[in-house]
Parts: structure tokens; sequence; C-alpha cells
């Protein structure tokens, strides 16, 4: 019987718990602290290191034949009896064939096949390095998933398989747990996610993986290399490296719900960063013209396929460009990362091909009106809402309450609350529409700040009609100052930001803008979001007084950028939640069994 708490008894771990005691007894320490591996030929001491370096010895036969005599002896006499020391997890149950036996052990990457013989194998004592004469006993009592270091030589099999014949078996650690079904895996998307271990040890007993399909720990390897891409293409454009702080007395840089705690040694309340901007500017201040950071960013907010409450951002700066050589140089990044790290340009992201060699640009109203022009809605009602028509308030009102009703009638369709639902709203927009100008005519009279309400209105009627559909690689301009506090305002028209997002399979993936540098003005617009505060925004910015004071001792021209590392890991690997490019997603408690019962019981009252 297992002691381990939290692990079920059953049959499995009542027979691995008396495999790790019987293994105590043979083998002393069944838990060593180490074991040395032989390098390869390439001077790794992997198990794909020696698969690499000695598969070419393997004979080349059609699937499902074998190799003949004299191919296997060929091999053999090239191997000439290589010697190796490896070690790995056992990723197959023992095929026994009376004295002898066959299995796998894996490095989470690779399979390589042992033989043991009983007459030849000889075990380990792990205290003292003494070997022992009952080897096959040892074997004997090894379980599917136990880590084993062997050392013997390397063979041909009949069936033409590189494989080593075993001299010496060490125990290395017992797996206490059965492993996940081989073929299968996990199918649970939120046990993989909950249990990230199991679901890599999953994918690293399969045979063969999905066609086309990457497993979990390729994931996270085309996560890691664009991660390397994004710093080399930024290194040799002479940006530096820095890391600023993760807890911050003020939850500044961005709008966004903060985490908050309290240091007991300074007696004062910190926030988890929402975003490193105003930290990197001050860096621009003090001379480093080109400044980057790749680092953990926490908001207190939902969670759904595209959140996480602790999420990667890049994040850097560069002096004396403007919003406009940002795009261009977003566009040049995201295109060499995409190639050097994935070997092509054009990905295939749910079914949709994603072509990274060529970024659309939009302002915000043309996007508005063109996704207005490809709804149901423009035609029913006979309306063109144009960029012309989008200038006027009233007119981004209606369409702004207009679109909530919609939202609202395909809401009760879908869960079947309201009969007729979204056809029945559909049937009678024209109503709808007029209810909307009617709101929209009496908030207007009631406005305080009708610039930064019709800003806010602009952006829900963005977000609902125009931001699903944009799936090819698309900047939008031109965003409301009011809702940009801290970007310039556009020369030519001062009631729009030059600020930019990229957008991507319908998700925002950019966010950049020509930094505010003047002083007084961004005095002015932290007093704009005070306002707000003060009206129930709760994620409008906090007053930071000692950035308006780093600006004033003077910030060159500058432009700045954060592009989203999970969502762009997402379109990279076709993976559809951010809880499958996070390798230990938040998530909500894990339910016990007596709960889940207890919970049964009182819904059944």
């Amino acid at each position: 019987m297992t002691d381990i708490p939290f692990i079920e008894e059953n049959d499995q771990t009542e027979a691995r718990a008396q495999h790790l005691e019987e293994l105590r007894r043979l083998v002393g320490n069944p838990y060593p602290n180490r074991f040395e591996r032989s390098r390869a030929t390439n001077g790794e001491d992997t198990i794909t290191a020696v698969v690499a370096g000695f598969k070419k010895h393997e004979p080349q036969v059609a699937e499902g034949e074998r190799p003949s005599a004299e191919e296997i002896e060929r091999a053999n006499a090239e191997l000439n009896k290589v010697g190796v020391r490896v070690s790995g997890r056992i990723s197959s149950p023992p095929r026994v064939m009376g004295k002898a036996a066959f299995v796998h052990l894996s490095d989470g990457v690779s399979r390589l096949q042992i033989y043991v013989k009983k007459s030849d194998v000889k075990g380990v004592h792990n205290d003292d390095d003494a070997l022992v004469e009952e080897g096959w006993e040892l074997f004997n009592l090894l379980d599917h998933g136990d880590f084993v270091g062997v050392e013997g030589f390397l063979f041909i099999t009949r069936t033409g398989e590189l494989s080593v014949h075993v001299r010496e078996l060490q125990f290395l650690s017992k797996a206490m747990l059965p492993m996940p079904d081989k073929m299968h895996g996990i199918s649970d998307p939120e046990i993989r996610q909950r249990q990230r271990y199991a679901d890599l040890i999953a994918g690293s007993l399969k045979v063969e993986h999905e066609s086309g399909g990457l497993t979990t720990r390729e994931v996270f390897e085309r996560r890691s290399a664009i991660i390397r891409e994004m710093r080399r293409f930024l290194d040799e454009h002479g940006y530096v490296e820095v890391e600023t702080p993760m807890l911050t007395p003020k939850a500044t840089g961005a709008a966004a719900r903060p985490f908050k705690t309290h240091h007991n040694a300074l007696g004062i309340d910190l926030y988890a960063r929402i975003a490193p901007e105003l930290y990197l500017k001050r860096l621009v201040v003090g001379g480093f013209e080109k400044v980057y950071e790749i680092n953990r960013n926490f908001r207190n907010e939902g969670i759904d396929r595209t959140h996480n409450p602790e999420f990667t951002m890049l994040e850097f700066y560069c002096a004396y460009m403007d919003v406009n050589g940002m795009m261009d140089f977003c566009e040049e990044l995201l295109r060499t990362v995409a190639l050097k790290a994935t070997g092509r340009v054009v990905h295939v992201y749910g079914g949709m091909p994603i072509e990274f060699r060529h970024f659309d640009r939009l302002t915000i109203k043309q996007a508005i009106a063109r996704a207005w022009g490809q709804s149901a809605y423009a035609g029913v009602l006979d309306l063109t809402a144009d960029e012309e028509w989008l200038d006027e308030p009233f007119n981004v009102h209606t369409l702004a309450g207009f679109v909530r009703q919609m939202r609202a009638a395909e809401d009760a369709a879908g869960s079947g609350e309201e009969e007729g639902g979204f056809e029945e709203a559909s049937a009678d927009m024209q109503e709808l529409w007029s209810r909307a100008e009617e709101e929209a005519e009496r908030a207007i009279d009631s406005l305080e700040d009708l610039e930064t309400k019709t800003a806010l209105d602009l952006m829900e009627v963005f977000g609902e009609l125009a931001e699903p559909g944009l799936i090819e690689p698309t900047f939008i301009t031109d965003f409301p100052k009011p809702v940009s506090p801290l970007s310039k305002a556009s020369p030519a028209d001062p009631s729009v930001a030059e600020r930019f997002e990229l957008f991507i399979a319908g998700m925002e993936c950019a966010n950049g803008f020509s930094e505010l540098n003047d002083p007084a003005e961004q005095y002015q617009r932290f007093l704009e979001q005070a306002a707000q505060r003060e009206r129930g925004d709760e994620e409008a910015m906090v007053l930071d007084e000692d950035y308006i004071r780093a600006l004033a001792y003077g910030m060159p021209p500058a432009a700045g950028i954060g592009i989203g590392v999970d969502r762009l890991v997402m379109l990279l690997t076709n993976q559809h939640s951010i809880r499958d490019v996070i390798l230990f997603p938040h998530m909500r408690p894990e339910r016990k069994p007596e709960a889940a019962k207890e919970g049964a019981g009182e819904d059944a009252e």
C-alpha cells in the first residue's frame, strides 16, 4: 500500500508500491542521486542523440518487411559493439519472451529499444554501485513509466531496429501512477492543462503523432523558438534587453484591473504590473534609444480562450521613430520570426490560411464601414455607415445601441430565454434601430463628456462588428484620443491618436503608437483618466507623478509597441486556447470528488 497522500489506491498503485518495496531490498536506495551517461557522436548524451548518431546503421526496408540476415550482419559489423550508457522513462510495457525481453526507453522526444537477457544482465546496487546477480529479478520489478539507466552495446535486431543489449541495469525512479493511454493520450482538455506533466508524458509515449498536428512538447519547443527569434531580431537591430519591476507602487502603463498585495517591511501596497510601458519610457528619457523587455504582465480580469490573468508580452521602444515606422518594423519582425521559428510565412489557423507576407492597414472607421457593409444589418436597414457617417457622434451612439440590442437578442436566442431570438429581432431591426436612436438622443443631451463616450461607443462597435472579421494580418489605425491616453494626437486630426492595433484571425496581437512626450499634455491626459475613474471606470489609468517628472527632463520623439507573445504562439502552432500555449495556465480550483457528490445532492434537493 502506498504512503503517498492524494494517490488513489487501486490494484495498479498497490502493485507499484509493492514493487518499490522489493526494489529497496534488492538495490538499496531506489532514488539515486545521479546516473552518468555516455556521449553520442555529436557530443550529447540523450537518447535522441544516440538515435540520431547511429540511426544510419538501421537497414532501409519497406514498411512491413524485414531486412535480410546479410544486411543485419553488415550493420552489426559496422556498429562493432559500440558501448553506450543511456537512461530514460520506460515508454512501453515489456515484451517478455521466456528468459529475455524487449522494452523502449524515452527521453521525452525519441525512443530507443533495449534488450534484456536473463543470463547477461546484472543489476546495480545504488548504495555502493556494486553489481548484484539479480539483474533479471530487478527487471521484472519495473513498471511502465519507471526511469532506468542501462549500460550495454548497440546492435540491430532481426526486425531491423537499433537497440541496446543490456549488460548492467540501474533503477533510477519509480512511477507510482499508471501512465496515460499511449494511443489516445489525454482527451480531457482540463486535465491536459491542469496536469501538464501528464500531458507531456502522454505525448512522449505515442508511437506516432496525429498527421499535421503538434504534440504538446512540440508546441512549447516552438514557443521557445519564437521567443528566441524575437530576441535575436531585436538584438541584431541594436535593441538592449532590460528588466523592469514586476511589483510597482502604482498600477500604471495600461487600462486594466490590477492584482494588489502589501509589502510589510515598507508598509505600502504594491501591484503586480499590468504593463512595463512607463518604466521602459523612463529608460528612453535616460538615454536608451532602443530598449525591449519580454516578461509577464498581470491583469485581474476574466479568463477565456484568449485571456489568462498572467501572460507574456514583448514590449519595445525606439527613439526618433513614429507610428508608421513602428508598423513597418513590427511587420518585418513578425514575418522574420514566423519564417525563422517555423520555416514558413503562411500558416493555417482554424482552417484559415494566414499569410505573414503582407499586412493590411485600415482606419478604425474604415474597418467598421467595411464590416457593416458585409453584414445582414446594412441590407435590412438600407443604411450605409461609411466613414463620413461615423464622424457624427449621434450616429455612433445609435449604432452602438443597436449593436447592443442585437447582441442581447442573439444571447437570448442562444440561451433559449426568449422565443424567436435572433430571427425575431432580425425581422424587426427597424424598430430596434428607432429605439437606439431615441436612446442616443437622450444620452447625448445628458452626457458630461460627449467625446469620451463617443470614443468608447466607437470601440464597442468595432469590437462587435469589425474585429471578428480581421483574419489576415491587419493594422487598425486612427483610434480616438480619449481611449489612447499615452499616445500622441495626429497632426492631421487632433481628435485621433497616432496609434495602431494589429489583428490576426480576429485577435488583437499588438498595440503601438507614437509616444506622448509632452509632460503637460500627459498630465492633462492622466487627469482625464482620473475623471473616468470617478465615473466608475475601474480600468482607467491612475496618475503617475514620477513619470511626469521623468518626461519633464525631456524625452525624444519615440514609438513603442506591445506584442502578445501567447497569442502569436497560438497562431504559429494552430492552438485555439491560450491555455494550450501556456505550460501552467491559471484555472479554477480542482473540484474534489466528495465536493462534486455534495453539489450533486444539493442540486437534486
